[in-house]
């Protein structure tokens, strides 16, 4: 599996053929984006990547289209030209217009969808939605629905890499992981803090990514939704610092991914 940090939470995940891309954003640097609420956030960073360069897509895997952040412009304009799009079932009705029906398909966590090989020699996948919350309990109706994702090739039980969507840890979440075997698990970070709503953090800081991979015990452990945009209030230096301070057990798993760098893992 290879895997390559484009910025924020966008991550192209290659798997046996199939290219798989986590949350598209591609909007330049420099634009502030109102997310409901009072809330806002300024993208920091282009693209480590571009669209021109990144290439064919066979699955876009888009935990949640309400924040721009995790699908943007020039994401939302991609979609058509995408093999199957995976989102929640809330944001699958949002997303139709403009989309093939048999492409789309929306899921509530626990449902799962099959995707045959797109071509000769790829094996088929099964992708689950897993349970995300986008902050404590009780504000789902500020924030909306996201999910995660849990990918495995047809034949195998084993899943191939879990993508845990912009959440915090939570009840649910802890016990869909703890029976899954997992080989590598792709966590968004961050922090996510605005001065509208004070305390209130809507993502896992780095120590809670910690915490969570010590959880799922992942055979390696990559992290992406840290930096690019200004509501990160726990970035790169909060991850960094979260890993130094982990035990051998999580510092072992831990996987680097450098922005626009592609990765074995």
């Amino acid at each position: 599996m290879r895997l390559t940090r484009i910025g924020g939470p966008t991550v192209l995940v290659e798997l046996d053929g199939w290219r798989l891309l986590v949350d598209p954003t591609f909007d330049p640097a420099g634009r502030k984006y109102a997310f409901g609420w009072g809330t806002a956030s300024t993208k920091t960073l282009d693209p480590a990547v571009s669209l021109e360069e990144l290439g064919q897509v066979d699955v876009a895997l888009v935990s949640h289209d309400q924040h721009a952040d995790n699908l943007d412009d020039a994401g939302r304009a991609m979609l058509p030209s995408v093999g199957a799009v995976i989102t929640t079932a809330s944001g699958g009705k949002r997303l139709a217009p403009g989309l093939d029906p048999a492409r789309l398909h929306g899921l509530r966590a626990g449902e799962s969808v099959t995707l045959p090989g797109a071509r000769p020699g790829m094996p088929a996948l099964v992708i689950t939605a897993m349970p995300g919350r986008h902050g404590p309990a009780l504000t789902t109706g500020l924030v909306g629905d996201v999910i995660g994702f849990a990918v495995r090739r047809e034949d195998e039980q084993r899943v191939a890499i879990w993508i845990t969507g912009d959440t915090v840890i939570f009840g649910p979440l802890r016990r869909a992981v703890e029976g899954l075997d997992i080989d590598v698990m792709l966590a968004n970070v961050g922090g996510v803090r605005f001065p509208a709503t004070g305390p209130i953090r809507f993502t896992m800081t780095g120590r809670e990514g910690v915490e969570l991979v010590g959880i799922a015990e992942p055979r390696v452990a990559a992290f992406a939704h840290y930096d690019g945009w200004s509501h990160f209030v726990d970035g790169e230096d909060g991850l960094r610092d979260a890993l130094d301070a982990a035990g051998a057990s999580v510092h072992d798993r831990a996987v680097w991914l450098t922005a626009g760098v592609p990765i074995e893992v």
